[in-house]
């Protein structure tokens, strides 16, 4: 597809990817203020570059491999900086707000969200990919630069594990 100039590309690319890396952004940090930022530095660097892609495909490709990376780094340091205010102030965790439904909503999320950041960074990868970037196999393949029967393999090994992680939160909370 022609485009008439660079800024009618990234526009272009920007509406169509920008949801997807979100949704994976956001489930390897678990904070959408982290998300958000993560995603511009990422559409940023595509910014200065988007002449270099020769497709949407691959430009979107590109972006997902470039904001997963600066998320897992992300989550990496932040996870070293909770556990240094931890161990200095001791802090216990914030009550949720009100409401039952939304007490057993966020619970279970936040058990979700424990039990992806328990899993291996090539188990969680594939898993956020593939649940929450709705990418398929061929796609996730191709941003991860490995054969999609790995995929496959990897995705199923991640729930399984994700799956195991959960039923293991569930009975120390018993």
């Amino acid at each position: 597809m022609q485009w008439s100039s660079r800024a009618d590309t990234f526009q272009h690319v920007y509406q169509n990817v920008y949801p997807i890396i979100f949704r994976i952004v956001y489930r390897i940090t678990g904070r959408e203020d982290v998300a958000e930022d993560l995603c511009q530095e990422a559409f940023i660097k595509y910014y200065e570059r988007v002449e270099s892609f020769p497709d949407t495909d691959q430009a979107k490709y590109w972006l997902i491999r470039v904001a997963k990376n600066q998320a897992l780094n992300s989550a990496k340091r932040s996870g070293r900086e909770r556990r240094a205010y931890e161990r200095v102030f001791h802090e216990p965790q914030r009550p949720p707000m009100s409401g039952e439904d939304e007490v057993i909503r966020k619970e279970s999320e936040a058990a979700v969200q424990a039990a992806l950041q328990r899993l291996p960074d090539k188990m969680r990868t594939v898993l956020v990919l593939k649940e929450y970037g709705q990418l398929n196999y061929r796609e996730i393949g191709t941003i991860l630069g490995i054969t999609e029967g790995n995929v496959k393999v990897r995705v199923f090994r991640a729930r399984e594990r994700l799956l195991e992680l959960l039923k293991e939160g569930e009975s120390h909370a018993s």
